[in-house]
């Protein structure tokens, strides 16, 4: 089996790191933009697409910056999604980083495609352009 392949990407967005966060790392606001519903239990966050369930668990949140999350599929791997929100000192632009892995070229393009829905979905959500 192949290693995965790991990618980033960057999505400028016109909010505050703290409204941001809100929407990136609680099951309310992921449910917002993210999936259909969200909800956790502890550490572990059930997301709900069309009536399927998905289950993943946070292995790192840092307030205010990050959430890094692991489908329960992937626990064995060293496979992670992670939204990482990410301030220029010097402009004070925000930006939200995502991290995650595809198994070959073809899903890579795929998530890569799924990422830039779900960020226009919270843009909309959160009113940034």
């Amino acid at each position: 089996m192949q290693e995965p392949i790991k990618f980033d990407l960057e999505f400028p967005i016109q909010a505050s790191p703290t409204l941001l966060y809100q929407h990136v790392a609680t099951p309310s606001g992921m449910s917002e933009w993210f999936a259909d519903n969200v909800n956790s239990r502890g550490e572990y966050f059930k997301f709900i697409w069309d009536g399927q369930e998905e289950v993943a668990k946070i292995i790192k949140r840092v307030a205010g910056e990050r959430a890094r999350f692991q489908w329960d599929y992937d626990e064995d791997t060293e496979k992670f999604f992670e939204l990482r929100i990410q301030v220029d000192e010097i402009t004070k632009d925000v930006s939200l980083m995502i991290t995650d892995f595809g198994d070959d070229d073809d899903e890579v393009e795929e998530q890569k495609m799924f990422w830039e829905n779900q960020i226009s979905a919270l843009k909309k959500v959160i009113g940034s352009r």
